[in-house]
């Protein structure tokens, strides 16, 4: 599972011109699936996106996480994340998982972030965009800050 991380002060999910999901401060979480992916990797990296430290503290230090400061996440598939381009310069998709295996390892994590924003770490609103469709994504990355992370 790979994730592009983007603080952001304001971000937005629309599809066929209807906003499906937006968030004010908070987190945009680009997600791509692999085949190897299991609920196992989803609870790891919702663990992650939860206690991430990349908001600012009092001393402008990145201390502090999405949950610290009752930010939102803003979940968004993207199976190009797995776009391999190291031969030719059109990008191969093998390694994007298909979107029967993709699809409920997706809606999983979504649930998962819902689950443990019940249970301890509160985020002030949790949205996503809509699996499969054509989106067009607007945001305001605050710093930027953007960030990798792949569990492999």
């Amino acid at each position: 599972m790979r994730c592009v991380i983007q603080r952001v002060s304001s971000a937005s999910v629309s599809v066929g011109g209807s906003v499906v999901g937006s968030i004010d401060k908070g987190l945009l979480v680009l997600v791509g699936i692999t085949h190897t992916d299991t609920e196992q990797t989803a609870d790891w990296m919702a663990e992650k996106i939860l206690s991430l430290r990349i908001f600012p503290d009092s001393d402008g230090k990145m201390n502090l996480s999405v949950s610290d400061v009752g930010g939102g996440v803003l979940l968004v598939s993207q199976f190009t994340l797995y776009g391999d381009v190291s031969k030719g310069t059109r990008p191969s998709f093998i390694d994007a998982a298909r979107p029967e295996h993709a699809e409920p390892l997706y809606n999983y994590l979504f649930s998962r972030l819902k689950t443990i924003t019940l249970t301890g770490k509160q985020v002030n609103k949790l949205e996503t965009g809509e699996f499969g469709a054509m989106m067009d994504v607007a945001l305001v990355n605050d710093g930027p800050v953007t960030i990798v992370c792949d569990r492999l």
